[in-house]
């Protein structure tokens, strides 16, 4: 889509606020005064010196607002000293004159005030000097010779009021320009956050409605068999009660996600996350599930980040979690290396021992892909692989701290205590094809 182009008075409106315009206005001013004094002859150091004085500080006048105010003082003494340079010194004193209005250095009041009196002065001056031949009368209103006296002080009277007043009032423009521009962003700000409330508030009906509800269904199916269903052996017993754990552990989790969806005021629910200390009990909802899982851990755990540690235990929990899905009675050994700058977890299986059990469909999982997106978002790396006898290796390397922003990202609230002991180890969740692909369809996917 084309841009629109601006209305040639909003292009030009734009021009003294660009960073280049005050050394040219600069520049031409100075290209006046040199033909002035070249036309007129002038050799007077005085006047050369306060010429140069009254431009050359022009150039800084945005940077440094208060050269633009001696640059001003410097324009009245120069048409004090030899009142020749009538353009030069006009354009100086007004240019000075407009910046320190523009910049407020004095209120609008006192600095009209303060530019008339400095200007009846140099008309006092120019009398003493005898710029002005009244042939000894006063310099009354109708003395002979003195129309040019009055006539010159009501000028520049009237000039500095309107170089002040238009100042004000462009400086007032600008400041409601900056306010309407910042009303306006914070409208924008408001109207996404709530289309992202919005949104968040759908997502969470879409989680208690249907997810929430189905595990709700499971973990009381599994309670119910375990009573009804008679000359149960005990190894099926522990399995649906394992089952029903398991539900009602992802039940809070979802509840807590639910809570963070639902906030509204930036300050989710204290649900707490879980840690590096939740392994243990990670790995033995993993054996309570029916698989088999070899704990190694070499090095004194280090302290380190909420995020670090709540993404190395996701990153567990989801290869455990693929490793019953897609190979079922396979071996798993879970090793965590510590070390001062990093954390390295290695989760490796061997071939299942029976194909998984699972309905055929099309998979779109993408757990895979998101602990390789909490591994970099971290500043680390995860990468996956098979073996060669039949099974799957996934490793991470994380490092000890993570930013800030990582932190904010897994950490709706950063201050959450620790989790208790517990799990949610068996939480269903969407992952890629156990090789690292996405399985074709037919293929038995989550």
């Amino acid at each position: 889509m084309p841009r629109l182009r601006r209305p040639a008075a909003l292009r030009l409106a734009d021009v003294p606020r660009q960073p280049w315009y005050p050394a040219l206005s600069t520049a031409m001013i100075a290209a006046v005064a040199i033909v002035e004094i070249t036309m007129a002859h002038l050799t007077s150091p005085t006047v050369v010196v306060t010429a140069a004085a009254a431009v050359v500080p022009l150039a800084w006048r945005h940077r440094r607002p208060w050269l633009a105010a001696a640059a001003t003082a410097a324009a009245l003494i120069n048409f004090l000293v030899q009142p020749a340079l009538l353009l030069c010194v006009g354009l100086a004193g007004a240019t000075g004159l407009y910046a320190t209005a523009r910049n407020r250095l004095l209120p609008p009041a006192v600095l009209t005030a303060t530019g008339i009196g400095a200007a009846v002065l140099v008309n006092l001056g120019h009398l003493a000097l005898g710029a002005y031949n009244l042939d000894g009368a006063r310099p009354e209103l109708g003395a002979e010779g003195s129309l040019s006296y009055f006539a010159e002080s009501f000028v520049l009277a009237c000039a500095i009021t309107a170089t002040v007043v238009l100042a004000d009032s462009a400086r007032s423009r600008e400041q409601h320009r900056r306010e309407r521009d910042a009303a306006q962003r914070r409208l924008v700000a408001l109207e996404r956050r709530a289309a992202a409330a919005a949104e968040r508030a759908r997502i969470a009906r879409e989680l208690h409605d249907i997810v929430a509800h189905t595990v709700s269904v499971i973990a009381v199916q599994a309670e119910m068999h375990r009573h009804t269903i008679p000359d149960l052996s005990a190894d099926a017993r522990d399995g649906f009660q394992s089952i029903a754990t398991s539900a009602r552990d992802s039940l809070a989790e979802l509840r807590s996600l639910v809570d963070v969806l639902r906030e509204k005021d930036g300050t989710a629910a204290t649900t707490p996350q879980p840690t590096l200390a939740d392994l243990t009990a990670l790995l033995k909802a993993h054996r309570a599930a029916g698989g088999t899982v070899e704990p190694v851990t070499t090095g004194p755990r280090p302290r380190v980040t909420a995020a670090v540690g709540l993404a190395a235990y996701r990153i567990v929990q989801e290869a455990l979690t693929n490793i019953r899905r897609h190979a079922p009675g396979a071996h798993a050994t879970c090793r965590i290396d510590y070390a001062p700058r990093h954390i390295r977890v290695h989760v490796a299986n061997t071939a299942p021992s029976r194909p998984p059990a699972c309905r055929p469909g099309n998979s779109h999982g993408y757990g895979l892909d998101g602990m390789r997106e909490r591994a970099t978002l971290l500043g680390g790396h995860l990468d996956w692989y098979p073996t060669s006898d039949g099974g799957f290796v996934v490793t991470a390397l994380l490092p000890v701290t993570a930013p800030d922003a990582a932190v904010r990202a897994f950490h709706p609230t950063s201050s959450r205590p620790a989790r208790s002991a517990g799990s949610a180890a068996s939480r269903p969740s969407r992952t890629l094809d156990h090789w690292g692909a996405r399985p074709p369809a037919g293929r038995c996917g989550p």
